[in-house]
């Protein structure tokens, strides 16, 4: 392939969102308030909530540490193995790494060996490619450095429910598996969760999963935004840019691929949308380009939309490609072009009638907090798209400028403390504990 000469974003209004807009929890039943109650009365949990608010600096020195360990997307070992060295001084022997990376730290419930478990998950890796300066600043109680809200904080958060529920000796009914993943951001496209689900050792046994991987009070992501990315390579006979003018040219192909992308009509709801995002290709501003290639990201709430959205952004290229060969001269060579995906991070929902979903807006409104479902792109789109109970929620209180060199989070101790109680509370009622 020749060096590439061209690289710009291409901008455009049906650019896609990461979390579509919210809409309010209704208040939880009586039965279900009445049993996130009993939990939160229990000796050992109290305990817990005592442990969490001695344990505060240490989160805040854990989030430091972590962020300050690069993890660039496909480069996330350094990280996974100093989590895994946290868990076993944490207390945990049944602690590995996975072959794709992921980190899985075991905590056995009082049911018997190989039975169902709950998964809790925060994503080891960043956006930020290798050499990102990523030293923590802090300014009172605002840390800033690159990834250290998405999602140090929610691997940090993680470890302090491990390590309360150790400190306060708290038995649950169904095993814990507590888990630093790989590739949730970009072209990982979800392959650490993917792992866990498909072909993990704990394949068909996970009863409900937690993604920790937001940073709100109130938020719980219940439905799974889908996407498909995809390289289209646009290959031709190139030649000279005077000499050979009249030949058919790759670019011109790719343009009105991108021309005839933003034609596509797709539905305000369920929300789904497309953006042609890179190209790249050529070799000199005096030669027909004999390569030139496009990404696409398309995303939708629906699995239907977005594979409708798919089948359609095909085609345009295909029909760019005969438009273009019909044009102009392909006496040494036709023009073609070459579809690899790149992304497939599959849409779902979880029920929000669903025992999980009633639990988890129990456990906020116990803290006083109405909660908020949305839709997002998470770990957690794996086992929705299964039929698996799963939600994400808040890693901390507050937080902003995310996948920017300035993203920061907040970490004042009490509405810290709020989050992760809330978080405790949700995952003991998940696994069984009363």
């Amino acid at each position: 392939m020749k060096r590439l000469a061209l690289s710009m974003i291409l901008a455009g209004t049906a650019l896609s969102a990461t979390i579509a807009p919210a809409a309010t929890a209704p208040a939880p039943s009586p039965a279900d308030a009445k049993a996130i109650a009993a939990i939160r009365a229990r000796p050992a949990v109290k305990a817990a909530f005592a442990a969490l608010e001695a344990e505060h600096e240490q989160w805040v020195k854990n989030i430091i540490t972590l962020t300050e360990i690069p993890a660039p997307p496909f480069k996330e070992q350094a990280r996974g193995k100093a989590y895994a060295d946290l868990f076993r001084a944490a207390g945990f022997s049944d602690v590995e790494i996975d072959p794709v990376g992921n980190v899985l730290a075991l905590r056995r419930g009082t049911g018997k060996p190989g039975g169902k478990v709950v998964v809790i998950a925060a994503h080891l890796d960043t956006v930020f490619p290798e050499g990102t300066p990523v030293t923590v600043k802090r300014e009172g109680n605002r840390l800033m450095a690159p990834g250290i809200g998405d999602d140090t904080s929610g691997l940090a958060t993680l470890m302090s429910l491990a390590k309360a529920m150790n400190a306060a000796k708290i038995e649950t009914p169904m095993d814990i598996v507590f888990v630093g993943n790989v590739g949730e951001e970009g072209l990982g496209d979800l392959r650490g969760t993917k792992q866990l689900f498909n072909a993990g050792k704990y394949k068909g046994r996970i009863a409900s999963f937690f993604s920790m991987d937001d940073s709100s009070t109130d938020g719980i992501v219940t439905g799974g935004v889908g996407s498909k990315r995809y390289k289209l390579t646009f290959k031709g006979p190139g030649g000279h840019s005077f000499g050979a003018f009249g030949l058919v040219n790759p670019m011109t192909a790719m343009s009105q691929t991108v021309v005839d992308l933003y034609r596509i009509p797709v539905p305000a709801s369920p929300r789904t949308t497309y953006s042609a995002s890179v190209v790249g290709g050529g070799s000199s501003v005096n030669a027909i380009p004999e390569e030139i290639w496009l990404q696409v990201d398309m995303r939708s709430e629906s699995a239907e939309e977005l594979a409708k959205l798919e089948q359609a952004m095909l085609a345009t290229a295909d029909r760019a490609v005969a438009t273009e060969n019909a044009a102009r001269s392909t006496k040494d060579g036709a023009i073609s072009v070459d579809k690899e995906m790149i992304g497939d991070r599959p849409a779902g929902h979880s029920d929000t009638s669903s025992a999980l979903v009633r639990q988890t807006v129990a456990a906020y409104a116990a803290e006083g907090v109405t909660a908020r479902f949305s839709f997002s792109s998470t770990d957690a789109n794996v086992p929705m798209s299964l039929s698996i109970p799963a939600i994400t929620i808040p890693r901390a209180a507050t937080g902003g400028r995310g996948h920017s060199p300035d993203e920061w989070i907040d970490v004042t101790a009490e509405p810290s403390l709020k989050v992760k109680r809330m978080d405790l509370i949700a995952l003991l009622a998940a696994a069984g504990y009363r």
